[in-house]
């Protein structure tokens, strides 16, 4: 399986639109320390993430969602996870 993910560093903040094959891994990356891929963005949210069942499914979708619209890309967010809470504190 391979992930597409959203980061943001808080609701209606900064976003940062992702794939990986192995989510837990890349967040592990990230979340634990509260280091950030952008580290002057404070990118350490996890607020969306999708599983596809190939990395070129996942990669399909990255590019079409960084092609969306802010408004959609917060819609998209917002109507799964309202609070815009940390999904990856749910993992684990």
């Amino acid at each position: 399986s391979a992930w597409t993910y959203i980061l943001a560093n808080k609701p209606n903040g900064v976003l940062y639109i992702g794939v990986t094959a192995n989510l837990a891994r890349r967040m592990m990356r990230i979340v634990p320390e509260r280091i950030s891929i952008l580290p002057q963005n404070g990118l350490q949210r996890l607020v969306h993430a999708e599983e596809h069942g190939d990395i070129h499914a996942a990669i399909a979708r990255e590019k079409a969602m960084k092609a969306w619209k802010r408004a959609w890309k917060i819609e998209l967010i917002e109507t799964a996870n309202p609070g815009w809470d940390d999904l990856f504190e749910r993992m684990i």
